[in-house]
């Protein structure tokens, strides 16, 4: 990637300044966190039985754990390791719980947190094609990050995408036994495991959103669990609304923000210009007790498109200013 600073409508050279150490990845990240990922930060190094992990986040949306490793060689199989510290996770769920309950001071139960949503995040200045190979399957708990540090203090983020229909489970190897145990848990949903519940007219404006939507520059589908996510370049950080799909209607929540109890709001915190007035105020408290608050919107097969694109776009255009 080729970075250049303009002054004077001319362009000059960015240079790359490299990480000396994993460790300033790691504080940078640690730091950074929510800005980067959409993630609480939890604990850093945090050991269990023999092994390490790098730092400890919680996905609050999602109710889930995410780790994430940070990596500056290339002599490491990704696959082996994330399928190995979610079968860590997996079987070690009350250290994971105690050390989260010890963050917010409060007691939480196993079936507070949504294991099936867990996920392995590493970042690194560079992965190999081997490694990104590696993971080019459709339901991989995995993200890989490429991380960019430039001379004029500039950072850069980039998502390496899985573009395989085929999945993990068709591979022969090593760890098969592992990568099967934690299947049965972990879950990667599609968008077909959402929409297969639509009504046949429901579909038809849902494919016209659809196309509607992949005309705003940079935006992703991203399915979880409980419901697929609009952001902007693939980052929860950058998120415009969570969908939910019903067999009848689409309910859109579009992000306004945090709001802390000391009265600080989160960064981008978003206020809609409804003229119709169809939205409905929502928040959530979460463990932290800061409160999540959105909009919520519902249409179905006689809505209005173009009015939802509009209230989208604003959200969307308040990342881009």
């Amino acid at each position: 990637m080729e970075v250049f600073k303009l002054k004077n409508n001319k362009v000059e050279d960015v240079d790359v300044v490299p990480f000396k150490l994993e460790r300033d990845i790691q504080e940078l990240v640690e730091n950074n966190t929510d800005i980067f990922f959409g993630l609480e930060f939890i604990y850093s190094e945090l050991t269990v039985g023999k092994y390490r992990i790098d730092s400890l986040c919680y996905d609050a949306e999602n109710s889930s754990f995410v780790i994430i490793e940070y990596k500056k060689g290339s002599s490491y199989s990704v696959i082996d390791q994330g399928y190995t510290y979610l079968q860590l996770l997996l079987n070690n769920k009350s250290d994971f719980l105690l050390t989260l309950s010890q963050h917010y001071n409060k007691v939480l139960k196993v079936d507070e947190i949504d294991w099936s949503q867990s996920k392995i995040i590493f970042v690194s200045p560079s992965f190999n094609s081997y490694q990104k190979d590696s993971v080019n399957f459709k339901n991989l708990p995995f993200e890989l990050w490429e991380i960019k540090r430039f001379s004029n203090n500039t950072i850069v983020f980039n998502k390496h995408k899985s573009s395989s229909n085929e999945s993990i489970q068709s591979i022969n190897s090593k760890n098969k036994n592992v990568i099967s145990s934690v299947s049965k848990e972990v879950k990667v949903y599609s968008i077909e495991d959402h929409i297969s519940v639509m009504s046949e007219k429901l579909l038809e404006k849902w494919n016209e959103l659809n196309k509607k939507i992949s005309e705003l520059e940079g935006v992703e589908l991203t399915p979880k669990r409980h419901y697929i996510g609009l952001a902007l370049n693939g980052s929860s950080f950058s998120t415009i609304c969570y969908i939910k799909i019903r067999k009848s209607k689409l309910i859109f929540d579009i992000i306004r923000g945090i709001h802390n109890p000391d009265g600080f709001k989160s960064q981008n915190y978003f206020t809609l210009d409804d003229p119709k007035n169809i939205r409905k105020d929502r928040q959530r408290i979460l463990n932290n007790g800061s409160t999540s608050k959105s909009y919520r919107i519902e249409a179905d097969s006689k809505s209005d498109l173009d009015y939802l694109i509009f209230l989208l776009k604003q959200k969307y255009n308040s990342f881009n200013r």
